[in-house]
């Protein structure tokens, strides 16, 4: 089945691009230094970024719907970035690298079921999931610490 993965958009967090530390936490987010290869996966670009570059670190709903489901946890967001992944059928290597949990949601946004994979088989677990006639989209987690990753639909 075809499938559609999704960064988010780095419109909701422009305004955290540039401040200084301190007025980056009276907004409960956090500047690092990006010091590894691997350790800052960025949800915008979905890619993990490189040394050097600036991540932040602030908490975000990724889960908006009024349902037990409601969710927000932390997440990177590379600061500048301006172009989210948007690709179908392509998985890109920050998922492929990582073990992740899938939270199949339907259309009233109640998770109608999760399963964890290995990234080097997601398409898998993506087709069987969005095989259900009453899964409208899926969430991905990096399984490790939970923290939301992408948004995943039919294309």
């Amino acid at each position: 089945m075809s499938f559609r993965i999704r960064g988010l958009s780095p419109q909701p967090f422009a305004h955290l691009f540039g401040p200084s530390d301190a007025e980056l936490a009276a907004h409960g987010a956090q500047r690092h230094l990006v010091d590894a290869p691997t350790g800052f996966p960025d949800r915008v670009e979905l890619r993990d970024l490189s040394p050097g570059e600036h991540a932040l670190l602030l908490n975000y709903v990724h889960q908006p719907a009024a349902t037990p489901y409601r969710a927000s946890h932390a997440i990177f967001v590379r600061e500048g970035a301006t172009t989210p992944y948007d690709r179908a059928d392509e998985v890109p290597t920050v998922l492929r690298i990582r073990t992740l949990s899938l939270r199949a949601f339907d259309a009233t946004h109640q998770m109608v079921d999760a399963d964890l994979v290995d990234g080097r088989q997601l398409e898998d677990l993506v087709g069987r999931l969005l095989a259900r006639d009453d899964v409208a989209y899926i969430h991905a987690h990096y399984a490790k610490r939970g923290c939301y990753a992408a948004r995943i639909d039919r294309a």
